[in-house]
């Protein structure tokens, strides 16, 4: 799968599920107005099976660098993000053309599926990979990483469905309780300790490419949908009802079937199991958060799909806290906006 900077990118497409409704005008009439009354196909509900057959099938082009079985498989309106910005279906597709991998073996299983909406719903898995693909850096050729957890959404178009988000996390085991130890530590000489601290220079690239893993670039020759505003609101106030742990407000903001992904590679098929790690977390010095470079595309007239970077800083569960990408799906209830679906990835993989 694609890897682009520090973090796990790879692309994924839909073949359709097809499911045409009878056409039950009498013989009588079959010669008037036939064409406008014929049924139009529409994809029937998927499954998570189904779903996972046609990721595998994206899983196999990809690995070949067939671009043109993405081209009518990748939604229009395909969003991910590529060496750390915001792209689009075209960039997605000039990037799948120039790959070359050497898979030995893989495997995609676990598979567990979310509905956002009648037209919309997300898939999630587990990959295991055993291969290399020229996807790094520069066309670099690198170990696929592997396990990861990927999380895609899927939109119906008209006879088929087909992918608008593909993201993928590596999964992150627990890191091992220290072993106890009576012997007394030797202090580090004063010399050994300034050649263990980052150099300025380095400290300064680190926090650029922090700065500059998602300018919230959009893709080529589309804008920010209209609700965009709206949507940064809402975004802003889930993460102060974060840092105040406040478990009715995140409540209020999402819908009865919120489902998630998190940076360290798990997947929540269940509202109350996300809400209980948000707000559960082992933070401290968390004085400010913020939400920046949101970005909506209109699904439908009742989904937006809305990329954006959020920020916060202190510490939480022992790792320095920083930039978060968050890519999400939000649903219109009645005349409010509703977070239903969230997949987040840090700009480097926690340590």
């Amino acid at each position: 799968m694609k890897k682009t900077g520090l973090f796990l990118i790879a692309v994924m497409c839909a073949w359709g599920l097809s499911g045409c409704t009878a056409n039950t005008t009498p013989a009588s009439n079959t010669n008037t107005n036939t064409n406008t009354n014929a049924a139009k196909p529409v994809a029937a509900a998927p499954t998570a099976d189904t779903l996972l057959a046609m990721d595998k099938q994206a899983n196999e082009a990809y690995f070949k660098g067939d671009s043109k079985f993405f081209d009518g498989f990748l939604s229009d309106k395909y969003v991910e993000y590529l060496d750390g910005k915001r792209g689009g279906k075209a960039e997605s597709l000039e990037m799948i053309a120039k790959v070359k991998c050497d898979m030995k073996d893989y495997k995609l299983e676990d598979p567990q599926i979310g509905k956002i909406d009648n037209d919309t719903y997300v898939l999630s898995y587990k990959g295991t990979f055993d291969g290399t693909c020229n996807d790094g850096p520069n066309g670099k050729t690198q170990k696929a990483p592997s396990p990861t957890r990927a999380a895609t959404i899927w939109v119906r178009n008209g006879d088929k469905w087909q992918a608008v988000f593909h993201g993928e996390n590596m999964i992150m085991e627990a890191p091992a309780a220290p072993a106890k130890s009576d012997a007394k530590k030797e202090e580090p000489k004063k010399d050994e300790a300034k050649k263990e601290e980052p150099k300025k220079d380095d400290a300064k690239k680190d926090d650029k490419m922090a700065s500059n893993s998602n300018s919230g670039a959009a893709p080529a020759k589309t804008s920010p949908d209209a609700n965009t505003d709206a949507l940064m609101k809402l975004q802003q106030s889930g993460w102060e009802a974060w840092k105040a742990k406040d478990s009715k407000k995140l409540e209020d903001l999402t819908t009865a079937t919120f489902t998630g992904a998190t940076p360290d590679g798990k997947w929540y098929g269940s509202k109350a199991d996300l809400i209980k790690v948000w707000t559960t977390m082992n933070c401290t010095g968390v004085n400010t958060v913020k939400a920046s470079d949101g970005f909506a595309t209109a699904l439908s007239p009742t989904a937006e799909l809305f990329t954006v970077t959020g920020n916060a800083d202190g510490t939480c569960d022992g790792h320095k806290n920083g930039n978060i990408y968050q890519t999400a799906v939000y649903v219109k209830e009645g005349n409010d906006w509703k977070m239903a679906f969230m997949f987040e990835t840090a700009p480097m993989p926690p340590m």
